[in-house]
């Protein structure tokens, strides 16, 4: 290879080495394909094999993320969970020590020059370094900024867009610190910048990529309720002092539903949900220290909340609830769905008796039937009534576009109900899901076995 293509390649690892806050920009994955390829090529201990070997490594890595190189690049941009990034979020540049600033920029600028180095050029190097009859392919994608469609289509991928689009036409990338960091104090950064759902699980934050889709639209009833909820969930992302949520009632009544429906209503504006399993409530404290610095808002959901009575984890969501020395951030709510009025189950036997050796075991049982009341909201669901239900049932099936008059639907959806769990949302959508999935076969099969394919559910179809 010639010294002049030496010295560019020379350049660039130059650059990778001299971050001083992205680094984890060029720590793993592509990125860190890349710094291989560029050392392999001018390391002269390395074998041309090893070489073509690192190309393909990088190449495949682009390949399976099915994105250009500078789209890689500029999304790990947005996602670094730095010591820049974690502060900007929260605070004006101007009030961030100088050197981070400074720092910030200086990265910037090394990874425009990284991220300026295309493909071909990679070919042509790849091919000096291996002594190749011929180049090899390059990896050649198009670029976020030539798409439409749905990519544009949320408030992130706009500004996303835009920001590159902007980053694109400057000379150096140090003078669009302000703009990056005005996206950073938007979306945030890191996994929360990635997903909206999350699954606390053995002690760590797991991101939910496909989320469930259910949406507000699709729930009906218990306007009362949903009105509340909402309006509290409007306090918290308003930044006001939001209160912690009970959602009691019957079983298929569509209180989980409401809550997940809350991702897809305000996860744009910055909402997150967190779902913890009861047998994981031990960690409450540890999971809201590591949200409180985080612009996001964010909802503890608990499904199906219990405690049996030799169950002390209820200890650690009480202190989530009252707080203790340390506030509970302003930025966490804890939303709890539960078929129990009562929280923790006690039985006759719990009741104080002469004998016992607890001199005020009346405050124990207290404590146990009154720690519902430490939520400041408490929403009733009350089982659903034929009227409600095959409300329910309607709304569903017009959404769904089922080619059915509600005189057909109706008999139908009652002698589902007969054979199912009885009158509920839960109900109602499985038979309209249901009904759905039969429509779709009878249109493939050009055959109609409606009263039929409702009878198979007896016998083993059942959802």
């Amino acid at each position: 290879m010639d010294k002049q293509t030496i010295d560019s390649i020379q350049y660039l690892r130059y650059q990778a080495a001299s971050l001083l806050v992205y680094q984890s920009v060029l720590s793993e994955g592509v990125g860190l394909a890349f710094l291989k390829l560029l050392e392999a090529m001018v390391n002269s201990d390395v074998d041309d094999i090893s070489c073509l070997k690192a190309y393909g490594d990088w190449f495949q890595g682009l390949a399976n993320k099915n994105e250009s190189w500078q789209d890689y690049l500029f999304r790990k941009i947005l996602r670094a969970d730095n010591s820049f990034t974690r502060q900007v979020q929260g605070s004006e540049l101007e009030t961030l020590p100088p050197a981070l600033v400074e720092a910030a920029r200086h990265d910037l600028q090394a990874l425009q020059n990284i991220y300026n180095c295309s493909s071909k050029q990679l070919c042509k190097w790849v091919k000096r370094a291996s002594v190749l009859p011929v180049e090899l392919v390059p990896w050649n994608c198009e670029s976020s900024q030539s798409r439409s469609g749905a990519d544009q289509s949320d408030k992130r991928s706009r500004w996303q867009g835009e920001l590159q689009a902007k980053l694109n036409n400057l000379d150096n990338w140090a003078d669009g610190l302000e703009a990056i960091a005005a996206y950073y104090r938007e979306f945030g950064t890191g996994i929360f910048a990635d997903y909206q759902g999350f699954r606390w699980q053995s002690g760590q934050l797991l991101g939910i990529a496909n989320p469930d889709p259910i949406r507000l639209s699709e729930l009906v009833g218990y306007e009362l309720a949903r009105t509340q909820l909402l309006k509290n969930t409007e306090f918290l992302l308003k930044g006001y002092r939001a209160l912690n949520v009970l959602l009691y009632g019957s079983r298929g009544s569509g209180k989980s539903s409401l809550v997940k429906a809350l991702l897809n209503e305000y996860g744009e504006r910055g909402l997150r949900i967190i779902e913890v399993p009861k047998s994981e409530m031990i960690d409450l404290p540890v999971i809201t220290e590591q949200l409180q610095d985080q612009p996001q808002k964010f909802i503890i959901f608990i499904d199906d909340l219990s405690f049996e009575e030799d169950n002390d984890s209820y200890k650690a969501l009480k202190v989530i609830l009252e707080g203790n020395l340390t506030a509970r951030p302003a930025n966490v709510v804890v939303y709890a769905t539960s078929n129990r009025r009562h929280l923790i189950r006690e039985f006759f036997e719990d009741r104080p008796r002469p004998s016992n050796e607890e001199v005020h075991g009346w405050d124990t049982v207290h404590e146990k039937l009154s720690f519902s009341d430490r939520f400041g909201l408490t929403l009733t669901f009350e089982k659903a009534d034929q009227k409600t239900y095959l409300k329910i049932v309607q709304h569903l099936a017009t959404l769904a576009q089922i080619p059915l008059e509600p005189s057909e639907i109706r008999p139908r959806a009652l002698q589902w109900a007969i054979r199912a769990n009885g009158f509920s949302g839960r109900t109602a959508r499985q038979f309209v899901d249901f009904l759905r999935a039969e429509e779709l076969g009878s249109r493939e099969s050009g055959v109609g076995s409606r009263e039929q394919g409702t009878g198979n559910r007896e016998q083993g179809t059942g959802i």
